[in-house]
């Protein structure tokens, strides 16, 4: 193999691999390593901790379905969190949906938030949007300080480790449902189903403990670990899968649909099992 390739060790036996043209930028932040590099096969790629983040090609099947199943669920997303995603891509999706009012980004890497604007325009460019509050914060405190405030909260996290590793437990999703109002919802990411089989179980035993309504959806998602990737979406009220597709709007999408917001429901049978 000819050039220079990026590999990330997705387990001890397993990685997924990709040809690099050139380093944009490297740096160790204050929580994270941090790696912007332009590839032939997906474009400008970010890494944190050697874990791919997000590239310009793939990167829209993830925002998407992040953001777009609960919001077409919730009849009035006004006000809306974002708890992670220094990339800006879930915002930008979210300020497609012209019910919200307000959206605020709570990323705890402002170096994330720095770099995406610089090599990632197209994932990032609604971050300085008049709708968005950007705030450098930890987005555990933030919740914890939150009460009944939000609409819809989306997690978007890194995998389980590092300064992450809080956004996984049970007394985050207690936080998130007291940071919510009476009828909100949110969703998480919630890894591949190949690999984190553990991880998703428990994420899903922890939300149902706390919210009446608990569904796992799924994304194909290239370059993530195993390339099928899973969320997890705790409401209060609102079941996603009892959305009348007529009342989902046209959206400026490449991967949701209003057929594929309940089709992304329908679990493999393996899949399905970790639910139960």
């Amino acid at each position: 193999m000819g050039g220079m390739w990026y590999t990330e060790k997705q387990t001890d036996h397993f990685g997924i691999t990709v040809e690099v043209n050139k380093t944009l930028h490297t740096e160790q932040t204050e929580f994270q390593k941090l790696d912007m590099v332009e590839t032939p096969e997906f474009g400008n790629m970010l890494f944190l901790d050697g874990m791919v983040m997000t590239s310009e090609v793939d990167e829209f099947v993830y925002h998407e379905m992040v953001v777009h199943p609960a919001l077409n669920t919730h009849p009035n997303p006004e006000n809306v969190l974002v708890v992670g995603g220094g990339d800006g891509g879930a915002i930008r999706e979210i300020l497609k949906h012209k019910k919200v009012k307000k959206a605020t980004l709570v990323e705890i890497d402002g170096k994330v938030i720095e770099y995406s604007k610089k090599y990632l325009p197209s994932i990032a460019g609604e971050l300085d949007n008049p709708r968005v509050e950007v705030k450098v914060d930890d987005g555990f405190m933030h919740i914890v300080k939150s009460k009944n405030l939000y609409d819809v909260i989306m997690v978007d996290s890194t995998e389980p480790v590092g300064p992450a590793a809080p956004l996984f437990e049970r007394g985050f999703y207690q936080g998130i449902y007291e940071a919510l109002k009476d009828d909100g919802m949110f969703v998480a990411q919630t890894d591949n189903p190949w690999f984190k089989e553990d991880l998703i179980r428990k994420v899903m035993h922890d939300v149902k403990e706390i919210f009446p309504i608990t569904k796992l959806y799924i994304a194909n998602i290239p370059t993530y670990p195993s390339g099928m990737w899973t969320f997890t979406l705790g409401s209060k009220k609102y079941d996603p899968e009892a959305v009348d597709l007529n009342t989902i709007p046209e959206l400026d999408t490449k991967y949701y649909t209003p057929r594929l917001h309940h089709a992304a429901f329908v679990l493999p049978k393996f899949v399905e099992d970790m639910t139960k």
